[in-house]
């Protein structure tokens, strides 16, 4: 097991990515803690991490909320005495053409994705730098590469994410830091799920596999990168897109 007795925290952890994410790291030894917002989708990601063989516990917390996730990371101390991982997964769309796009959508979308990412990372990085060891893992997209059609505040905070793990792992990586993104293309989640056929037809089309990716093959990635496999990996945004934009 990859993650044997690491300690990870993992934001967005209710369902999607987040909740395969979670399982994944429980499979290969982490001791997981599943943030998000709805207790609900909290406790059914902490029984399955449990179902895994892990150790688990869900925390409520708020990403727009320092207090909050300064709460969590206490917890966490408290319950396993160190934080090793963080996975900053939580994110929300407010999707519009610039025209018509509020300013509160486009804050709310930086709110949570941009800030939101800043405020856990600062949440851990004391203890990490106690430590001398730490992995901090960013979810961008290859919205934030290459942008999209109708969503300005959505490429603005991915992009911001990739420049902060950019930073970060100049910042830290002699104090035995390492900092990365993970760049999703199309993942079945239950967003795209929602979509009509047809349009869900179109987007596999689009890619070369031809098939959406699965949240398992991002909770995958995130695995890799977390364990000491990935030692040498600081600062990499890495695709995972079936080769979208190729």
């Amino acid at each position: 097991m990859r993650l044997k007795d690491k300690v990870a925290i993992i934001t967005g952890a209710g369902r999607g990515i987040g909740q395969a994410t979670a399982v994944k790291f429980a499979r290969e030894g982490a001791r997981v803690v599943v943030c998000d917002l709805t207790p609900e989708w909290i406790d059914q990601t902490v029984t399955l991490c449990k179902e895994a063989g892990a150790e688990a516990i869900g925390c409520v917390a708020d990403v727009r909320d320092l207090k909050s996730l300064q709460a969590m990371v206490k917890t966490t101390l408290d319950q396993w005495g160190r934080v090793d991982c963080l996975v900053n997964n939580a994110g929300i769309v407010m999707d519009a053409q610039l025209k018509n796009m509020s300013e509160e959508q486009f804050d709310r979308v930086l709110d949570i994705n941009l800030k939101g990412v800043f405020n856990c990372t600062k949440a851990v990085v004391d203890r990490m730098l106690e430590q001398q060891s730490g992995v901090i893992l960013n979810a961008s997209s290859i919205v934030g590469l290459y942008g999209n059609f109708g969503q300005t505040n959505y490429a603005a905070s991915k992009f911001g994410v990739i420049g902060m793990m950019k930073t970060w792992a100049r910042e830290l990586g002699r104090k035995g830091i390492r900092a990365n993104a993970i760049c999703p293309g199309f993942i079945a989640t239950d967003i795209l799920k929602s979509m009509p056929d047809r349009v869900l037809r179109a987007l596999e089309e689009k890619v070369p596999m031809g098939r959406l990716g699965q949240p398992e093959e991002i909770a995958n990635t995130f695995a890799f990168l977390a364990s000491d496999e990935a030692s040498y990996i600081n600062g990499a945004v890495i695709e995972v897109s079936g080769g979208l934009t190729i």
